[in-house]
């Protein structure tokens, strides 16, 4: 008998190798780029992929190169809004921004946001919370620290008390009042269709006729606008009425309690899904 070495053959039906997150460093201090290289390096899963240190560097390389994050440091251009703007449109698909500078204030806060920029961070960001943050962007969720998250919560409570009623200018399916509560609810897409009865793509579907119809871009911008616009206040779906009339599945109708609440689910901490 041949005795047969273990791990020999091919590799067996769960055995699947693990991309690695890939990302673009696109900082204009050589220190700094080779403090992430290190730090990176030390992560099986994560792997530098291209550095930059111009601004037209960052377009062409972006434009170029696959990647899953782009590391943007504000201080390679005079004006990083419109540049993150660019370099959002010049890069392969799917890819994320974060953006990282000496201080983000409210208003720049805010405008990352809804251009596009899915996480900020500081200089002085440690070594653990910037590999954190790569991981959780580039699944696609939103990384923002606790004063982030306020000051994006305002943004939106000042919104509401200058807009209208959506529910005088909307006219939102059941189906899509579902999805948004689950949203709110901070589920991910596989538990909403589990929820709604359907496919996980169909709920990615619906979500962007949902963003495109509230004006929103994300996830956390929808959670945030239908808190704040208090868009499930009281509703209930015939199909899932019981012999009381106050309940459906997925989408808990709010008390005076709950709408007291500042912080929709899933908007709390450092990160927030897509």
């Amino acid at each position: 008998m041949i005795a047969r070495p273990v791990g020999m053959g091919h590799p067996g039906p769960t055995e699947t190798k693990r991309v690695p997150v890939r990302i673009i460093v696109a900082d204009s201090e050589a220190i700094f780029r080779v403090g992430m290289g290190k730090i990176f390096a030390l992560e099986k899963d994560l792997e530098v992929v291209a550095q930059t240190d111009t601004l037209a560097q960052t377009f062409n390389v972006a434009s170029s190169t696959l990647a899953d994050v782009i590391l943007f440091e504000a201080g390679l251009s005079p004006n990083p809004a419109e540049s993150v703007t660019e370099v959002i449109r010049r890069s392969q698909p799917g890819t994320k921004i974060i953006v990282i500078s000496h201080f983000t204030g409210e208003e720049e806060t805010v405008d990352y946001l809804r251009r596009g920029v899915r996480g900020i961070l500081t200089r002085s960001v440690s070594p653990d919370l910037l590999v954190r943050c790569v991981r959780k962007v580039s699944v696609g969720e939103t990384w923002l620290d606790n004063q982030g998250v306020n000051w994006v919560i305002e943004a939106y409570r000042t919104q509401a008390e200058h807009g209208a009623s959506p529910k005088q200018q909307l006219r939102l399916s059941e189906k899509e009042m579902l999805i948004i509560g689950g949203v709110t609810q901070g589920l991910k897409n596989k538990d909403i269709a589990l929820e709604v009865g359907t496919t996980e793509q169909v709920v990615k579907n619906y979500l962007r006729k949902i963003y495109d119809k509230l004006g929103v871009s994300d996830r956390l911008e929808l959670a945030l606008y239908s808190m704040h616009r208090r868009l499930l206040d009281g509703y209930v779906p015939l199909s899932d009425r019981d012999a009381s009339g106050v309940h459906f599945p997925g989408v808990p109708v709010p008390g005076p309690e709950a709408r007291q609440s500042d912080t929709p689910a899933g908007a709390n901490g450092n990160s927030k899904k897509q």
